[in-house]
This record gives C-alpha cells, structure tokens and sequence, in this order.
C-alpha cells in the first residue's frame, strides 16, 4: 500500500502529470522537461525526483545530461488497484440502469 500512496500522491499533483505526459512520446532531457514550466530548472528537478522515487520515472545520466523516461511498473500497480472499482462501478451503473428499465416499463 505504501508503493500505491506514493503513486498516487506523485500523480497528484498537476506538473508532475505534465511531465509524465511528455515522456509518454520517449526519452527526455531534464532541461527539456523543464522548459515548458513558469519554474526553475531545480524546481522541476524536485518533481522529478518525487516521480522517480515513486517509481514512474527514472534518471540515467549521460556526461553531464541527465535523461528521464518512463517506467510501467508503479502505473501498472495503480492502474490494477484501480480495476477493482471499475468492475465494481460498472456492476453498479448496470443494476441503477436495469432498475430505470424496470420503473419506465
């Protein structure tokens, strides 16, 4: 459970989905990420580093650049927590529709 509140506490924030958005299209430079950002280059640094410690990213550096990309492991996990309330959503939203189907016949 801890694994999943630091997924989710990552993903709560509006910036760091942003950032995870940009990688979904590959590979990213640190500086590039941060350049459609109103913040400094530390600043987003430090989501950076919130999103790797959560497990959606990692940081590889190259000489002096460090490159971001993401990883499935953690989204995957959130994303399987999650299944279960779809299914249970959807029984739901079934039983509520049949229920109106029964009441307008």
């Amino acid at each position: 459970m801890q694994d999943l509140d630091a997924t989710f506490s990552a993903l709560g924030d509006v910036t760091r989905r942003a950032i995870l958005e940009h990688l979904k299209h590959g590979e990213a430079r640190l500086s590039d990420l941060a350049e459609p950002f109103p913040m400094s280059q530390t600043a987003v640094s430090k989501h950076v580093r919130i999103l790797r410690d959560a497990g959606l990213l990692t940081i590889e550096k190259r000489g002096r650049t460090r490159y971001c990309r993401l990883t499935a492991g953690a989204m995957k996990e959130a994303s399987d927590w999650l299944q279960d309330y779809r299914a249970f959503w959807s029984q739901r939203f079934d039983n509520l529709a049949h229920h109106l189907a029964e009441d307008s016949a």
